[in-house]
């Protein structure tokens, strides 16, 4: 399979591109980020791996695996890429759209004066609204 521009055209393509600010087609699988990945061994598709099939436009293999989740964020493989893909932000992209499709834990404007009440903290709040507002 190609890499083509219609297979960054999908719309999954599209959320993780504008989320994580990353255009997944720059990096051309050197795997200096799986190299020094310090996790892994614990990872069912690999860093680079995870590139490829969102260039490939397979946006739902890398939304149904354990990577995303596994995904330490601390951008080793950003410090590492020849071509400045920052991975981590990438992961953390698709696991913000897995967190927005569930309905039930949309964070909503008019709920936040309960969630005040509580004493949540406002990195909380930030937070919240960053991962489940949208």
């Amino acid at each position: 399979m190609k890499v083509t521009t219609e297979n960054l055209r999908s719309n999954i393509i599209k959320d993780i591109a504008e989320i994580s600010g990353e255009n997944v087609a720059e990096c051309y699988q050197c795997g200096k980020c799986t190299a020094a990945c310090p996790v892994n061994q614990a990872m069912d598709i690999l860093p680079h791996q995870v590139l490829r099939l969102l260039q490939l436009g397979l946006a739902d293999e890398v939304m149904n695996c354990k990577t995303i989740w596994i995904c330490a964020s601390c951008f080793t493989c950003a410090g590492r890429c020849p071509r400045d893909v920052d991975l981590a932000n990438v992961m953390e992209a698709v696991r913000v759209i897995l967190l927005r499709k569930r309905d039930s834990t949309m964070l909503k404007a008019e709920d936040m004066p309960e969630v005040l009440a509580k004493g949540m903290p406002e990195q909380g709040i930030v937070s919240g609204f960053r991962k489940y507002a949208k």
